[in-house]
C-alpha cells in the first residue's frame, strides 16, 4: 500500500487541506469575484500581517469554504481597521454571496432576541 501520493498536485491541495482540487464551475459562479474581494479587503498590509487567512482564501475550494472564512476575515480586519469598519465591510461581502449558497447557510435578516 502506497501511503505518499505521487502527484505532486494532489500532494499540495492536500497539504492545504483540499479534499479535492478547484472546478471550472468556479469561475462560472462568482466564486472568484468573491475572493478577489476578499483579498482586496486585505490588501499588502493584512497579507503580510495575517498570511494564513490570505492563503487559505486564496485555496478556498468553493463558495461554502468561502463563505466559512468569513470570520478569519473579520479578525483580521478588526485587528487592523476597527471593528466597526471592519463590520461594514463584511456586509458588503456578505451580500455577494446571495443565491449562490445553500438555504441553510444564509445569514439571517436579524439577530436572535431571546
Amino acid at each position: 500500500m502506497r501511503w505518499i501520493k505521487p502527484n505532486l498536485r494532489s500532494s499540495i491541495y492536500g497539504l492545504l487541506g483540499a479534499s479535492s482540487q478547484p472546478s471550472e464551475s468556479m469561475l462560472e459562479n462568482g466564486t472568484e469575484d468573491i475572493r478577489q474581494a476578499m483579498l482586496d479587503m486585505l490588501g499588502t498590509t493584512g497579507a503580510q500581517q495575517f498570511p494564513q487567512v490570505t492563503r487559505r482564501v486564496r485555496y478556498a475550494n468553493d463558495v461554502q469554504a468561502l463563505w466559512y472564512l468569513r470570520g478569519d476575515l473579520m479578525a483580521a480586519l478588526s485587528a487592523m481597521q476597527g471593528e466597526v469598519q471592519a463590520r461594514e465591510q463584511i456586509l458588503r461581502l456578505t451580500a455577494m454571496f446571495k443565491g449562490l449558497l445553500p438555504a441553510g447557510l444564509t445569514s439571517r435578516p436579524s439577530p436572535l432576541i431571546g
